[in-house]
């Protein structure tokens, strides 16, 4: 059981003020693993005030010095790596073997290339006679989700700190272990006081003196589109601006030259990946209907090969989900769903055999799916794949587009032409051209509600900047 106690303000471990505690529960065991601090308003107020105190010297040090501690910081979490991955396995379900590879490694690498993202912010643009620089935006407020809780802790903190804005940092109460880590680790390679700031509690408490102090000048969230409308609504009371990296509904599009079995086990991982707790995931899979029947036993086919157990056991491809609430949630839209007339292929709301203890779900492929069912519109965030049939190229650009989300997708097709020319349709932030390896360097962000700006790279280090025109005698 680790105790976290304080929160990380000014460059001090400092003594939560309440004594409530977040307990959070091991995804397979259900037994105690952390339980972290019930932030109230004044320590979000304090740690605010610690950012904007900070701001101006931290403005004033080199984009390169700024990247060299950010690179420090990752060392410093990579010393732990082994630790922390096994943190996040108990904390959100996801098997060691890829938390090993994505909880960790990612976010490591996001951290790494911060010297590259200096050089992006040095490149100054001239437009005829003027100088056009980009400037931090100034205190950063940061609030992170669960499911991939130090991957999307690096996506912010570690461009922002490159751009020179200082952050009050609020990671989720459901995943605390790997921001604390980070907070140990800002104190052990001495990145001064008041630069980083994390504060540890719930949205409604910590997450909203965020959005609405006017001394932030900037929110960066992560999580259900309902929070972020949230905290847009709070962050308009002073015109700050908002990043927002929302839910997904995102479809695997397969046109009639494509190679079927390879394109229903591409979506099928996507699908799964995490337990499906993965906002890009894959879990809508389009089809021509003339091949319907084969897509439908090829998905049951493909999930007979992930085994569903211990995210410790090596073997295992599915974990469970990282909470009650979580299980609950999905059970329910499963059950809506057969309500509704569609056909479970496999899977459904009983936990897998042998496996009572744990927040699982048995991975489920839903047949008979209808354009505008509930289980095709709603984020399930569980190993739920819906199975839809298409009647040609513009039939399946439509069924794509027709959610209120927009940050994933893919196309498979034998022509290459082709599949660009019908990802160029689709209303998403990214689109796979079959199956490509993740490229970390390029924007991620999405249309509609999935949000708004991008993170990554130099497009998601420019999200925590201005832009500021210097005109200058001809």
């Amino acid at each position: 059981m680790l105790e976290i106690t304080t929160h990380y303000i000014d460059g001090a471990f400092v003594p939560a003020a309440e004594p409530a505690r977040f307990e959070v529960l091991c995804s397979h065991t259900e037994a105690p693993v952390v339980r972290s601090p019930a932030g109230t308003p004044a320590e979000a107020e304090a740690a605010i005030a610690a950012a904007a105190a900070a701001f101006p010297r931290w403005r004033a040090v080199a984009p390169k010095e700024r990247a060299a501690f950010v690179v420090a910081l990752g060392r410093a979490l990579e010393a732990r790596r082994d630790e922390l991955a096994r943190a996040v396995v108990s904390e959100v379900g996801m098997p060691l073997k890829l938390a090993e590879r994505i909880q960790l490694g990612l976010p490591l690498r996001t951290l790494s290339v911060a010297p590259a993202l200096a050089e992006a912010l040095e490149q100054e643009e001239r437009v005829g006679t003027s100088l056009v620089v980009r400037e931090p935006v100034g205190v950063v407020g940061c609030i992170t989700p669960w499911n991939y809780p130090l991957h999307q802790i690096a996506a912010k903190v570690g461009p922002a700190l490159v751009a020179g804005n200082t952050v009050v940092l609020k990671p989720t109460e459901l995943a605390p272990t790997t921001a604390f880590a980070l907070a140990e680790a800002a104190h052990a390679v001495g990145l001064p006081p008041g630069v980083l700031n994390v504060v540890f509690g719930d949205g409604p408490t910590v997450g909203e003196v965020l959005a609405r102090d006017p001394r932030v000048a900037m929110v960066s969230f992560t999580g259900s589109t309902r929070a972020g409308k949230r905290v847009a609504e709070l962050a308009a009371g002073s015109v700050k601006r908002v990043a927002l990296e929302l839910g997904g509904k995102s479809a695997g599009v397969v046109l009639d030259d494509a190679d079927l079995p390879a394109a229903v086990r591409a979506v099928v991982t996507s699908c799964m990946l995490n337990s499906g707790q993965t906002c890009s995931a894959l879990t809508r899979l389009v089809v021509p209907r003339a091949r319907l029947a084969e897509a439908e036993a090829l998905a049951v086919e493909a999930l007979a090969g992930f085994r569903v157990g211990d995210p410790f056991d090596p073997e295992t491809r599915i974990g469970p989900l990282a909470s009650a609430l979580q299980r609950s949630r999905v059970r329910t839209l499963i059950a809506a769903a057969v309500e509704e007339g569609a056909r479970l292929a496999c899977g459904g709301v009983e936990a897998p055999e042998g496996l009572e203890t744990g927040y699982y779900v048995r991975p489920t492929v839903v047949a008979d799916v209808r354009p505008g069912m509930r289980i095709e519109q709603d984020e399930v965030f569980g190993p739920v794949l819906c199975l839809l049939a298409h009647d040609g190229d513009d039939d399946a650009v439509a069924i794509a587009n027709d959610t209120v989300y927009g940050l994933s997708g893919a196309v498979y097709s034998s022509d290459r032409a082709r599949a660009i020319a019908v990802a160029r349709r689709m209303d998403t932030g990214q689109v796979s051209i079959g199956e490509v390896p993740h490229n970390p360097d390029a924007p991620f962000g999405g249309f509609k509600q999935s949000g708004i700006g991008r993170e990554y790279g130099p497009h998601g280090l420019f999200e925590f900047t201005e832009l500021k025109a210097i005109h200058l005698r001809p």
